[in-house]
């Protein structure tokens, strides 16, 4: 009998940014939310069931946009799991906090990297492209 294998391409039209903080999601949601005029609000975590692997909870805020939307996420599981890497983003394990930024927020977007490095509870955030994490798939929902 013939097979076949579903071939699915995915769209990752969205502009990623890992931060290193050590503060608490709330309290560095609240510092974006007071350095780029934002209403990042508590969304319920996100529940990511991997098949007879485990499941990781992510921890996410959420601010929507005429134009775009901007979600925080912490990259670690705020649940225990039985996962041996338990992040969002497994590539990027060295960052505490993930940034997505989608949709057009041009005059935002253009300026996010340069403010994010002065918001006070980020230490250290940098730009990834999407298309070049192995574990990318994670980020759709």
């Amino acid at each position: 009998m013939k097979s076949y294998k579903l071939d699915v391409e995915y769209d990752y039209d969205f502009d990623l940014y890992g931060v290193v903080s050590s503060s608490k999601e709330h309290t560095l949601a609240w510092a974006l939310n007071k350095s780029f005029r934002l209403r990042l609000i508590k969304q319920a975590d996100l529940c990511i069931d991997f098949l007879n692997k485990g499941r990781l909870v992510i921890s996410n805020y959420l601010h929507c946009a005429e134009h775009g939307n901007l979600r925080l996420f912490r990259n670690r599981s705020v649940a225990m799991s039985t996962l041996p890497t338990p992040f969002l983003v497994p590539d990027i394990k060295e960052y505490d906090y993930v940034i997505q930024v989608t949709g057009r927020l041009d005059s935002f977007q253009e300026q996010l990297l340069h403010k994010l490095h002065a918001v006070p509870l980020v230490q250290y955030v940098r730009s990834f492209d999407p298309n070049s994490l192995r574990h990318r798939e994670n980020l759709l929902f």
